[in-house]
């Protein structure tokens, strides 16, 4: 076991230039289109090229967000079984942001937008370094300290396209877990990218969403309850005690879904 100092400090050298931010993810080619892209400049862990067609957006109302797909070689690495619970877990994280800003239907309609979304890279989290960072984790302070090259990480893609098929919104994410940083370690591996799709949902539901729509009350019943409980204390309460995150314990579906 890796003592606490000699830890931080690997990670501290390591962190300098590689942990800040993450590398564009290239055009997967699964989007309608990638014209109007723009590189925002405000995010420091994650690369988000995104575009919005404003008068467009706004004047759409009814969703149906189809299942998250997998792109051509995004999880090589990876079981069908972990690749389609990170993919559950797009689903559901998704679903929760645009919730607050549409209202998600189930079915097609004239008036319904459509909101596609993949994951077109998903890199395995290594567990022994999960292993060494969560025995060290009682460090004061929320800044976590990962092992260098064992953090996995999470590029996807999503577009809002108007009942008329025209592409509202679109965006292009990626993002690496840090090694020092806010990102919990896993003995899962697909920790780093389980718990990314939170990060994503976040910048979807942004990028989608008319720039003068406030967030809304979630509607009873939760259009989202099909993926599970928005919140599960157990989760935090397991992180609260090992240090660990736990994809299971996360909230989301703990069986994989057919998918389309």
């Amino acid at each position: 076991m890796l003592p606490i100092r000699p830890l931080l400090a690997l990670a501290l050298t390591a962190s300098g230039a590689a942990a800040c931010a993450t590398a564009p993810a290239p055009n997967s080619g699964y989007l309608s289109g990638y014209d109007g892209l723009t590189l925002r400049s405000d995010t420091v862990r994650a690369s988000v090229r995104e575009r919005r067609d404003e008068a467009l957006a706004r004047s759409i109302e009814k969703v149906r967000i189809e299942p998250a797909v997998l792109t051509a070689a995004a999880a090589d690495a990876l079981s069908p079984e972990e690749w389609r619970v990170v993919l559950s877990e797009i689903d559901r994280q998704v679903c929760y942001e645009i919730s607050e800003r549409f209202t998600v239907v189930d079915a097609d309609a004239p008036d319904v937008a459509r909101v596609r979304l993949a994951a077109t890279r998903i890199a395995p989290t290594h567990p022994a370094g999960s292993v060494a960072a969560a025995a060290n984790w009682f460090i004061p302070g929320p800044i976590g300290v990962r092992v260098p090259g064992t953090t996995g990480g999470l590029a996807a893609e999503a577009e809002l396209l108007a009942p008329d098929g025209r592409q509202a919104a679109a965006i292009v994410w990626a993002r690496n877990a840090t090694v020092v940083g806010t990102d919990d370690p896993s003995l899962s591996r697909i920790g780093d990218a389980h718990q990314l799709a939170e990060a994503f949902g976040d910048m979807v539901g942004d990028a989608f969403a008319p720039a003068d729509r406030e967030p809304r009350r979630i509607a009873t019943p939760d259009p989202c309850g099909r993926f599970g409980p928005r919140n599960r204390p157990e989760g935090f309460l397991t992180k609260a005690v090992t240090g660990l995150y736990q994809p299971e314990l996360s909230g989301g579906r703990t069986e994989t879904p057919p998918r389309d």
